[in-house]
């Protein structure tokens, strides 16, 4: 099994916004081996982003209800 990363999106509902971005400036979807490794990255995301709204350098927070993680097939 593999899963990704979920944003809600007023267009599209829940997406996969997440990219891997190639060495030919390419970017491609992000997938994770295990639940645990897209919690993971999802934490250090949040953890980012306080930093960034702490330090001023965004406007807003990121509202977590916006984000799940999701199985793939």
């Amino acid at each position: 099994m593999r899963y990704e990363i979920q944003t809600y999106t007023i267009c599209d509902g829940w997406v996969n916004t997440w990219g891997i971005e190639q060495d030919n400036g390419e970017s491609k979807p992000e997938y994770f081996d295990s639940y645990e490794d897209a919690i993971d990255a999802l934490d250090d995301f949040f953890d980012e982003v306080h930093e960034a709204y702490q330090q001023g350098w965004i406007k807003t927070k990121y509202r977590p209800e916006e984000y799940r993680i999701a199985e793939v097939l």
